[in-house]
């Protein structure tokens, strides 16, 4: 699996963290993509246009899952569900990290940089993002319900495609200066155009640049 970490300007100065934390969690066996933002940047980039990267990043299957956040946790989240290809979970506590892991199997976890991030909020940040990947994605949980719970995942996922539209459907209409801002973004679009899997969504977006 290849992880993609990437959080809001707004949390900027949590991007190292974010990453070493990721790093430690997930032990060596998964590789660790740094996209930003980090703390150098002049230039601003909301919730909203990161979370228009991540679909992009995980559409094109350049990555496999992505940790994130912003100062809540909860308009990044909002912002991923509502884009192509997302389950985004807002994961605030370690409870919430290995359920969401377990049964929901989504491939973007949001978490709170901001709020409530007093003393020893690295703390809990490190126990939550231990927990998220404590384990298989995606199994199901508690052992009895273990089926049930995959089945209904599997049917979230069957309605997350049907009802929502693809980059491929959407690029030509959506709003062009708002896609050009997120398309100069240098490392991102560099390593999408790199490794990204869906060639005709990485041809249509050269197309865009």
């Amino acid at each position: 699996m290849k992880i993609a970490v990437i959080q809001a300007t707004t949390r900027k100065n949590m991007n190292s963290l974010l990453v070493d934390m990721v790093k430690k969690s997930t032990k060596g066996e998964y590789e660790i993509v740094n996209f930003g933002i980090f703390p150098n940047e002049d230039c601003q980039y909301s919730y909203v246009e990161v979370a228009i990267m991540i679909s992009l990043l995980i559409e094109t299957q350049a990555v496999d899952f992505v940790v994130t956040g912003c100062s809540s946790g909860q308009g990044m989240m909002l912002a991923c569900n509502s884009l192509p290809a997302l389950t985004c979970g807002y994961v605030a506590t370690p409870q919430d990290a290995f359920l969401f892991g377990r049964i929901n199997g989504g491939n973007v976890a949001s978490l709170p940089l901001g709020l409530n991030f007093g003393w020893q909020g690295d703390l809990n940040l490190q126990y939550t993002l231990d927990k998220l990947f404590d384990g298989e994605f995606g199994v199901g949980y508690p052992a009895q319900d273990a089926e049930r719970k995959c089945l209904e995942t599997q049917l979230l996922q069957s309605l997350s495609q049907l009802t929502k539209s693809t980059w491929l459907d959407l690029l030509d209409e959506f709003p062009q200066d708002l896609l050009l801002k997120i398309l100069q973004r240098k490392n991102v679009m560099d390593y999408l155009l790199k490794y990204g899997q869906n060639k005709k969504l990485v041809e249509k977006l050269q197309t865009k640049m």
